[in-house]
């Protein structure tokens, strides 16, 4: 632990939310209209956080416990998430697994909690959420094992620390395979289009809003500011393989990784402007086929 993975942590904890303002913007840019905003994320969770929170009687211990351990989860997500060449907070090898894992946790919470309220139709949205996270973590995991092959690593800081335009260079189809196999996987995990649409309500194709219809007050902003530092997390990841800028400079190179964090919230933006909502029937078909590049990826780089 040093001083810059400090700053790291600090700045992930009080920037993630501008993510989704950043995102909302592009958006709105795109509809023609002139939207929330930048910092209406702020403005929600502080809103949020003066509001009480309201508990059905058929709801238990699990239903409090969601978001709560869900925000927990995250922060041990982010804890061991490096930033460009800023390592994470913790960082040993294996750490990658951990990343998993925590992750997961989050969404199991979430899944019991929506269960928990007895609700056919967070139940509907629970079973979506864990059908497709099964298709998922597969291509997630088989992502960081490609990453691990190549940098001869298990731990999250020595590989992103070890991605240069080098590597690029000598293994660039491998690696943009490996980019857009997270992407899609960022976009599934984070439910943003076209997976999942973040601002719809009360449709049959809800997944992950379905969740968490009957969470109210500091619990909903518990989940907010979780999916914001979730998509944080993995954007640093995948902008820590695209973007391996190492001039041995913190000055330029935190602020380059910020830049890029900032590209990828457009990148979204842009996405969930120009498609629309796939099938429900459609987003396996994605998953499995972002798993199917990351094994060829996997296969490119230990040929």
């Amino acid at each position: 632990m040093n001083a810059q993975s400090i700053v790291y942590s600090a700045s992930a904890l009080l920037f993630s939310p501008l993510l989704l303002g950043v995102i909302n913007r592009v958006k709105a840019i795109f509809a023609g209209r002139t939207g929330q905003p930048l910092l209406q994320t702020y403005y929600d969770l502080s809103k949020l956080f003066r509001k009480g929170a309201v508990y059905s009687t058929t709801s238990s211990w699990v239903f409090r416990a969601g978001p709560t351990v869900g925000l927990a989860s995250v922060l041990v997500a982010l804890a061991i998430t490096p930033f460009g060449r800023v390592p994470a907070l913790l960082n040993f090898p294996g750490d990658l697994l951990l990343l998993a894992y925590a992750l997961g946790l989050m969404r199991f919470f979430t899944v019991i909690a929506a269960l928990d309220t007895g609700s056919a139709f967070e139940g509907m949205g629970a079973s979506r959420e864990v059908q497709f996270s099964a298709l998922a973590e597969p291509a997630f995991l088989l992502c960081l094992a490609a990453l691990a092959c190549k940098t001869q690593s298990l731990s999250l800081s020595t590989i992103i620390s070890r991605m240069n335009f080098g590597l690029w260079a000598k293994d660039g189809p491998a690696l943009a395979m490996i980019a857009v196999a997270f992407m899609a996987v960022l976009l599934a995990e984070n439910a943003r289009m076209p997976v999942d649409d973040p601002t719809t309500h009360l449709e049959l194709t809800m997944i992950h809003e379905v969740m968490v219809l009957d969470h109210s007050g500091p619990d909903f902003a518990f989940i907010l500011y979780s999916a914001s530092l979730k998509l944080w997390v993995m954007g640093a990841l995948l902008i820590g393989i695209i973007l391996p800028v190492r001039t041995g400079n913190i000055l330029l190179d935190f602020p380059a990784t910020l830049l890029g964090m900032i590209a990828l919230a457009l990148l979204i933006g842009v996405i969930e402007s120009v498609m629309a909502r796939l099938r429900l029937l459609r987003v396996p078909q994605l998953l499995v086929g972002a798993g199917v590049i990351a094994v060829i990826a996997l296969i490119l780089i230990l040929r």
